[in-house]
């Protein structure tokens, strides 16, 4: 076995030093520096840290485990921090580092037909989201001088709001109520009729139950409308910092579509939901409670999340957001604080009645409860010339209707008040997932305004209704298209489309037509009647 000679051990050190100074020269050092803090402490939801004196309010802190927490509490020695995930690895004494920027969602047309949580990460079987785009979950809603006037009506395809309660593209109508009377049904309905409309969807699920989302998803999906929808799920088993960021992140998603000239629906299911989980991080963070243990600022968390929604001006694009916020009552008390919050943010609300529940009329909307105080001016004139005195007609009915609880004596003009309002009641029943075309509400408000309704059993009604939708099918196309353009019905067209009414409605007729008698003399035998109907 041979020895190495030295100059070939010398060519070996010469290629090894010449290797390394070649890399060093292709190698520029690079410093940056590192804020770190320290966690103190760990609570429900929220973190304490010291150690980070630039970090901003509201600035994103990552945690150790790949969890995100937003600076809430920005005092001198401490800074309180709302996590963003399953915290509960953390410990104190472990390192926070700051981000240098704030909490921003994936955007883009990507989220179209895809579950995913307020971080934007899918929750779905689908794979990855592919976004190219991030906005800050917390944006400035446009100025007045960048909005327009509200003009075209969303249909909803529910009949007493498309005629009594119009909502317009750009309004934020809320939707209130006790549990389990209907909310989230309407905000579901309202998005199934948008389908082949050319609108966008944001369905923003916050602290609710994982069975009922995935009820709705699979809603969503078997008709189709998960094309156009995207769904920010907080579960209510999340962090309360989820369920505070997720109606911020799904309306900066809804934001992207309406900037780029769309126009976008949104549902926040509910906002109360979203007013605890506020509450309860305020509350571990020491934030000083006021109202119903409510920090102070509630009615501003609010305020600054609904005013991003609008129309916009045609100079922006043109693109409008409409929201639909829920809330939920207690024991019919819509004078509380959120819900009183909220009436005075939004453009309007829809009350559901757990009475008109009770007694099957479905939806249950409280006509005399609810308002739209913007969408009048965009609902189609149409509707107007045949609903125009529904809403009094409907009120007065109500008011009657109470009298003749108690055995009143009522003459023949009153008693058929009663029965006309009677059949405006049985027309707004509609089932739900079953939103009804335009012209089949046209149709059936016609033959209301006309009382061909009236000589109808009210046993019947739910039959001879479905008859005039079905009959609505053979109103003329050209009729059809003046009802997005006509100011009011020509009497052609009305004579045209109360004479398919009237031949739908002939089978429903009884043998011998004279008005129904009403009895009230006796107020147990009324109660009864009323109960069954």
């Amino acid at each position: 076995m041979s020895i190495a000679a030295p100059d070939r051990l010398q060519h070996v050190f010469d290629a090894a030093f010449s290797s390394i100074r070649q890399a060093c020269r292709e190698q520029s050092p690079h410093l940056a520096s590192r804020e770190v803090g320290t966690i103190t402490s760990v609570s429900t939801g929220i973190a304490t840290i010291s150690g980070l004196r630039g970090v901003g309010s509201e600035e994103l802190l990552a945690f150790p485990g790949g969890v995100f927490g937003i600076a809430f509490n920005v005092d001198e020695h401490e800074i309180g921090v709302v996590l963003l995930g399953d915290y509960a690895h953390l410990q104190a004494g472990q390192e926070v580092e700051r981000t240098g920027r704030v909490m921003d969602v994936a955007v883009g047309n990507g989220l179209l037909g895809r579950v995913i949580d307020p971080l934007g990460r899918p929750l779905d079987d689908s794979g990855p989201v592919h976004t190219t785009e991030r906005l800050p979950i917390e944006r400035p809603a446009p100025a007045i001088m960048d909005r327009g006037p509200v003009t075209i009506p969303l249909q909803t395809g529910i009949l007493v709001l498309d005629a009594i309660i119009p909502i317009g593209r750009g309004q934020r109508e809320l939707i209130l109520g006790d549990r389990q009377t209907g909310k989230t049904a309407i905000a579901i309905d309202a998005i199934l009729n948008q389908r082949g409309k050319d609108v966008l969807c944001v369905y923003c699920a916050i602290g609710q139950r994982a069975s009922a989302v995935a009820k709705a998803v699979a809603v969503l999906r078997k008709n189709e409308a998960m094309e156009y929808t995207v769904v920010v799920v907080a579960e209510g088993n999340d962090a309360p910092g989820l369920s505070y960021i997720a109606p911020y992140a799904a309306t900066s998603i809804a934001e992207h579509f309406m900037e780029s000239g769309r126009d976008v629906l949104i549902v926040y299911d509910d906002l109360t939901h979203h007013a605890r989980s506020y509450r309860e991080l305020s509350l571990l963070l020491r934030r000083p409670p006021g109202r119903e243990a409510f920090p102070g600022d509630i009615f501003f968390i609010h305020s600054r999340l609904l005013e991003r929604s609008t129309h916009l001006s045609d100079e922006r694009g043109g693109g409008s957001l409409t929201a639909l916020p829920i809330i939920e009552t207690e024991a019919q008390n819509i004078s509380a604080y959120i819900p009183t919050n909220l009436i005075s943010i939004t453009d309007g609300q829809i009350y559901l009645s757990p009475s008109l529940f009770e007694l099957g009329v479905l939806p249950a909307v409280d006509v005399g409860k609810s308002v739209s105080r913007v969408g009048g001016k965009a609902q189609r004139r149409v509707y107007r010339s045949v609903a125009g005195d529904l809403k009094l007609s409907y009120a007065q009915f109500e008011e009657l209707e109470t009298f003749a609880r108690f055995g009143a004596r009522l003459d023949d003009d009153t008693r058929e008040t009663i029965e006309h309002g009677r059949r405006i009641r049985a027309c707004l029943k509609q089932s739900e997932l079953a939103p009804v075309p335009m012209p089949a509400q046209i149709a059936v408000l016609l033959a209301l305004s006309a009382k061909l309704f009236d000589t109808i059993p009210l046993a019947r009604m739910p039959h001879a209704q479905v008859a005039v939708h079905e009959a609505a099918m053979e109103i003329p196309e050209g009729i059809c298209a003046r009802f997005e353009t006509s100011d009011k019905l020509s009497n052609e067209d009305r004579e045209v489309i109360l004479l398919i009414a009237r031949e739908a409605l002939a089978e429903f007729l009884p043998d011998t037509p004279k008005s129904i008698p009403l009895k009230t003399t006796n107020p147990v035998e009324s109660t009864k009647t009323q109960k069954s109907q």
